[in-house]
């Protein structure tokens, strides 16, 4: 067979849709988990700061 009828054969692109759904998928879950951290983060540096608060009143 010659190059031609090869490309002529060719059923176009592939159906790659359900790869790109999946990678956003992976993408929102990985984001919300980091988040999810920085919230985490967040109220523990507020419960510290509180903490020394308090602490720096006793004194």
């Amino acid at each position: 067979m010659t190059w031609l009828s090869i490309l002529a054969q060719s059923q176009g692109p592939a159906e790659t849709t359900g790869y790109m759904v999946f990678g956003y998928a992976v993408i929102f879950v990985v984001m919300f988990l980091y988040l999810g951290s920085l919230m985490l983060r967040k109220r523990n540096l507020e419960q510290d700061i509180t903490l020394l608060e308090s602490l720096e009143k006793e004194q």
